[in-house]
């Protein structure tokens, strides 16, 4: 159940994508904070200045309403009227009459609350929401005309809503700028603060390649130094085990060498006298003939990879054929047993820069190979891949395939591991094989530009499908005459 769930965990985020979400969250929670606090100050200071403005005016309009109720004849409609605007609404108590300017904002759209504030004799104010638009309504009695006469004025605030709202959306877009800037900037930040940890991947992936001289450069950044300086002395160290290692297997290889010979030669002298021993004495020989040959393969293949490990391998690099060296080689090989060889067409004015006798040995591990752990190679298949134009060039596999029972997905990259020999190969009498074959391909093909790797057969059959895959050179139609002799020669 815990391996369901675990499905299901969102994947943490990497280290760039961490700092420049930093960034955008510190920049959006930072603009967001300084439009709502510019917000809200603009907003007091307009609606401030706003309701100042409309009570001067309202006091001045008041008291050309109280002079003109002060005539002998007062027209109060008409100078109503002419003090109405397109946002402001009077409205005058006369008595016990209400004079409104409109009929829409009559009586009834003023508060009752605000017409007992100025009943009682008090100027008064109130901000309310009338037919969807906030208003501002201020009433000053006119007791020296008469105690229940009052003027009211009703102004709307939908302009200063307007201006309110622009506002808003300037700020919101600010702070969206804002945020987005933030992004960059982190992005910015992550790159320069990855770039060392970058650096330090490239140096290690060039350590792990083989380069074992790879060093980061020297810093004067105090928080650098102590990583740079770390990981210098940490591939010093790797480089100098790595170099005590393989001398120690050369020297032992070359220590062997001699005592091998000594075996070799006693053992050819007995293989000689072999039918005047008894039973018994001609199974024991066929049992030191096995070991001496297998002892043979495993200090020549200890010199191979101890030479790789110094550096000492040099490739004696030419412009070969594929479509030739490839059935020349199968054919070397394996002399006593018929391997099929199918070379794709396109494939016959194939060229690779190779070195035919380290190829070949590749070639000659991996039928071995199949031979121990998979019945013998079933089929040995060329075929020309096209580039994927990203700076991806045309490269040509080659592909041993066998009839056995196929590498464990799990085991398919330790397999080329050094002394690893699979999960079948650990018991004796399981296979003569030392271990070191598979991880000698891997060596040899990394050495000219390629790589290797094991698969299922294509088929859908039980079996293993071993494919190198090396860089073209170059690739030219062949004459009908030279791609019918190569197919002879495959064939």
């Amino acid at each position: 159940m815990s391996g369901r769930l675990s499905r299901f965990r969102p994947r943490r985020l990497g280290l760039r994508a961490r700092i420049t979400l930093t960034f955008a969250l510190g920049a959006l929670a930072l603009s967001v904070l300084l439009a709502g606090t510019t917000y809200l100050v603009a907003r007091q200071t307009l609606v401030r200045q706003r309701e100042a403005s409309v009570l001067r005016q309202t006091y001045v309009n008041a008291r050309v309403v109280h002079d003109s109720l002060r005539s002998a004849s007062p027209d109060i409609i008409t100078v109503i009227t002419s003090l109405q605007t397109g946002s402001s609404f009077p409205l005058v108590l006369y008595g016990d009459r209400w004079f409104p300017a409109t009929l829409e904002y009559g009586r009834d759209a003023v508060p009752a609350a605000l017409r007992e504030r100025v009943a009682d004799g008090h100027a008064a104010r109130m901000r309310f929401t009338l037919y969807g638009t906030t208003v501002l309504a201020v009433g000053i009695p006119l007791r020296d005309i008469s105690p229940s006469s009052s003027y009211f004025e009703i102004v709307s605030l939908g302009e200063l809503q307007n201006t309110l709202r622009s506002i808003r959306l300037s700020l919101l877009g600010a702070a969206l700028l804002t945020t987005f800037l933030g992004a960059l900037l982190g992005v910015w930040a992550s790159r320069r603060a990855v770039r060392p940890l970058a650096e330090a991947a490239t140096a290690a992936q060039a350590i792990a390649g083989g380069n074992l001289d790879t060093r980061l450069e020297v810093t004067d950044d105090r928080d650098l130094a102590l990583l740079t300086t770390s990981f210098n002395e940490m591939a010093a160290a790797l480089q100098g085990r790595i170099e005590r290692d393989a001398r120690f297997a050369s020297d032992v290889s070359h220590e062997l060498r001699s005592p091998l010979m000594t075996l070799s030669a006693s053992i050819e002298v007995l293989q000689s006298r072999r039918d005047e021993m008894p039973a018994r004495a001609q199974a024991a020989l066929d049992l030191l003939v096995a070991d001496v040959a297998r002892f043979q393969n495993l200090v020549e293949d200890l010199l191979e990879i101890s030479r790789v490990d110094a550096g000492s391998a040099r490739l004696n690099l030419e412009e070969v054929m594929v479509a030739e060296l490839v059935p020349n080689a199968v054919e070397a090989a394996s002399p006593d047993h018929h391997i099929p060889v199918s070379v794709a067409a396109d494939v016959e004015g194939d060229t690779v820069r190779a070195d035919k006798r380290r190829m070949v040995r590749v070639l000659a591990n991996l039928i071995d190979n199949a031979r121990v752990h998979g019945g013998g190679a079933s089929l040995v298949a060329v075929e020309h891949v096209k580039g994927n134009g990203n700076g991806r060039g045309d490269t040509v596999q080659i592909a041993v395939e066998d009839s056995g029972p196929g590498v464990p997905s799990e085991e398919r990259t330790r397999i080329f591991e050094r002394f690893a020999r699979g999960a079948n190969s650990g018991r004796r009498g399981m296979g003569d094989g030392v271990g070191l074959g598979l991880a000698l391909v891997d060596e040899h093909v990394r050495l000219h530009g390629g790589r290797v790797w094991v698969d299922d057969r294509r088929d859908g059959r039980h079996g293993a499908r071993f494919v190198i895959e090396l860089p073209v050179v170059s690739s030219t139609p062949r004459s009908r005459k030279a791609r019918k002799a190569s197919k002879v020669g495959a064939s």
